[in-house]
């Protein structure tokens, strides 16, 4: 499955903004400060959409979980 693989539904995120596909989602991980990227949550994340990109079928669900996940992650701590 190519990384520009569309979610079934975007990923919202603060500001207005939404991640759209696998790459859109890689990318903005990619952004992150590194010792945040090394994070579980976030190396799940992109363990998720590794696995999307390499085998599609119903990865592409498990790669939009795992992001929603990795970035609620802070709402829970609160």
């Amino acid at each position: 499955m190519p990384w520009s693989t569309p979610f079934d539904d975007p990923i919202a995120l603060r500001g207005g903004r939404r991640l759209r596909t696998l790459q859109e989602a890689a990318d903005y991980i990619m952004q992150l400060p590194e010792a945040e990227q090394h994070e579980a949550r976030w190396q799940t994340a992109i363990e998720t959409l590794i696995n999307a990109a390499e085998n599609g079928g119903g990865w592409l669900m498990f790669a939009r979980i795992g992001m929603l996940r990795a970035l609620n992650a802070d709402d829970r701590r609160e």
